[in-house]
């Protein structure tokens, strides 16, 4: 009989972490029992068959509902990873910032983050991404290469940060 699998571990950074709790928080606390009372109020007016407000309020509860059992389970899963602790700084791990520079000389940066917590306008990448994995356990002056959808991209590590 087969061994079912481990579930894959939910790296996160402190932050992250925090921001999802928020979030969770939000959702319980406030968001769901408005919602709860406006759907009431809108049952209260009668033929619920035709009545937007009720319909709505229902679909909006299913939504909340839905995105609590995600953020529960994301949580359930999470690791928290304190980059600031990473005690082997020579090398690219989770949490780091890494600069880089491509053969045309522009520089570029991204922090390696949990899935859950990617922003691509405030350069924070998935450990998981085709550029995080490819970063992982680099060193300085290292060579990697990137498969991106315009051809393969090749960077070299300038600088690497923790914290």
């Amino acid at each position: 009989m087969e061994q079912p699998k481990a579930p894959i571990p939910n790296y996160i950074t402190p932050e992250g972490h925090q921001r999802l709790w928020q979030e969770h928080s939000h959702l319980v606390k406030r968001e769901r029992p408005r919602v709860v009372q406006e759907v009431a109020e809108a049952a209260a007016q009668g033929d619920r068959s035709e009545n937007a407000e009720y319909i709505y309020g229902k679909k909006r509860l299913r939504e909340i509902d839905r995105r609590v059992r995600f953020l529960e389970q994301r949580l359930d899963a999470a690791q928290i990873v304190d980059a600031r602790q990473q005690t082997r700084r020579d090398r690219v791990f989770f949490g780091a910032t890494v600069q880089v520079e491509d053969e045309h000389g522009e520089t570029k940066q991204w922090m390696l983050v949990g899935e859950d917590e990617t922003d691509a306008p405030t350069a924070r990448i998935s450990h998981r991404s085709p550029m995080g994995q490819a970063l992982l356990g680099k060193g300085l002056d290292d060579e990697i290469k990137v498969q991106t959808p315009g051809g393969e991209r090749v960077y070299v590590v300038v600088d690497i940060q923790y914290g």
